[in-house]
């Protein structure tokens, strides 16, 4: 299925939950947050919410200081 990952069209398997594509897009397991059609889905629902095609995800990655 297709979906819009920060305004890029994204292939993902039907069924995909948010952990699954964050893993296919090697995402850090830290200092990222995602939101789903534009409404911010906790870490803890990552394995539970199924996307549907053509959601639109906005990651987000903390940036590291130093």
């Amino acid at each position: 299925m297709k979906l819009k990952v920060n305004s890029k069209e994204t292939e993902a398997k039907d069924g995909c939950t948010i952990a699954e594509l964050a893993s296919q897009l090697a995402l850090p397991e830290r200092g990222v947050a995602i939101a789903v059609n534009n409404k911010m889905t906790p870490r803890t629902e990552w394995n539970e919410r199924i996307l549907q095609p053509n959601d639109s995800l906005v990651v987000i990655k903390a940036a590291c200081g130093g």
